[in-house]
């Protein structure tokens, strides 16, 4: 008991202070994120993962739903979300690479993005919008697009605005990042695929137990559903369970996200 308190104690001092908590967050550069609602599509797929799962195995089945639900849709939209800022690299290079060409061409920095921008992705052609009409009203470059994609775009931008130095070059040097970037990012998407299948088959192999338990004539569903005991065990052992696979998804996407 002494022991106890004397550490409690000692965490009680080493607990960093609010300065300290907001210096740190300001060298790691995390920022408190606003409070988000749940998008539609989440809460209609809890409800009715929810609503099979009460079906099924009762209330505690329908927590159980709901958790297996949500978290099945926050994963997915994580990978899809990675693979889409993978994909908008590539776009941008390709974007960028073409108006580099205009450029070396003979083209004005200006006519060149507004006719690149016809024919490019999304993000290329909304960056190259506007970066071009706040060239061309001579604006501040860099304050008319705040996409964090295209920061190295557009102090390139801004650099050969204010120092003379070649567009083109400068672009150039941009396209080879963000070549290599997703090069990598494909690289290491790759290679997490052995972790996300190891943490997949983790979390399922619970339900073959049950499986199993059920071809041995111990009836676990039986119990998971018609027990007190059972509905809270059932509930805990699906809240661990999706609480590691969240937790997985989230070191294998700070892993691949470029």
């Amino acid at each position: 008991m002494i022991t106890v308190l004397l550490l409690l104690s000692g965490a009680a001092l080493t607990w960093p202070t609010r300065w300290a908590s907001r210096r740190l967050r300001s060298l790691l550069g995390h920022r408190r994120r606003p409070l988000e609602l749940p998008k539609p599509n989440t809460v209609v797929v809890g409800v009715a993962s929810a609503v099979v799962g009460g079906l099924a195995l009762g209330i505690g089945g329908a927590v159980a739903g709901g958790l297996v639900g949500s978290v099945t849709l926050r994963r997915w939209r994580s990978r899809r979300a990675v693979q889409d800022r993978v994909r908008a690299l590539s776009d941008l290079a390709e974007t960028l690479r073409s108006l580099v060409g205009e450029l070396r061409a003979g083209a004005h920095p200006v006519v060149a993005a507004e006719s690149v921008a016809v024919d490019a992705p999304p993000v290329g052609a909304q960056a190259l919008r506007a970066i071009a009409a706040a060239a061309r009203l001579g604006g501040d470059v860099e304050s008319a697009v705040q996409e964090p994609l295209l920061v190295d775009t557009v102090h390139a931008w801004a650099l050969a605005q204010r120092h003379g130095l070649p567009l083109a070059d400068l672009l150039a040097a941009v396209v080879r990042d963000l070549d290599q970037r997703a090069r990598f990012a494909r690289q290491v998407q790759a290679r997490m695929a052995g972790p996300r299948a190891s943490a997949t088959i983790l979390a399922v192999l619970p339900a073959v137990g049950v499986g199993l338990g059920e071809v041995m004539g111990a009836r676990p569903l039986h119990i998971l559903s018609s027990t007190t005991a059972g509905q809270i065990m059932l509930v805990l052992g699906v809240g661990l369970v999706c609480a590691g696979v969240a937790w997985s998804a989230r070191l294998t996407r700070q892993a691949v996200l470029p």
